[in-house]
């Protein structure tokens, strides 16, 4: 068993924060360097990585989502 990739867990733990929409956008770009990291190399957390684009992508979409909704209300 290789070792765990840190871009995967800092993915997937910024994917859970949020921090104000920033961290999702960071939770994407790392979840996708992790992903082609772990792909070229043997280390672990693929799944780790998946998370945290899920969640960026999320976290993402809601941003976009309250930014309409508070333009359309104002």
């Amino acid at each position: 068993m290789g070792r765990t990739n840190g871009l995967a867990i800092a993915s997937m733990v910024l994917g859970i924060l949020w921090l104000w929409w920033i961290g999702s956008i960071l939770a994407v770009v790392l979840g996708h360097v992790a992903l082609h990291q772990i792909q070229a190399s043997r280390e672990t957390g693929r799944g780790m990585a998946i998370a945290g684009l899920v969640l960026g992508y999320i976290g993402i979409g809601a941003g976009i989502l309250a930014i309409v909704v508070a333009t359309a209300a104002g």
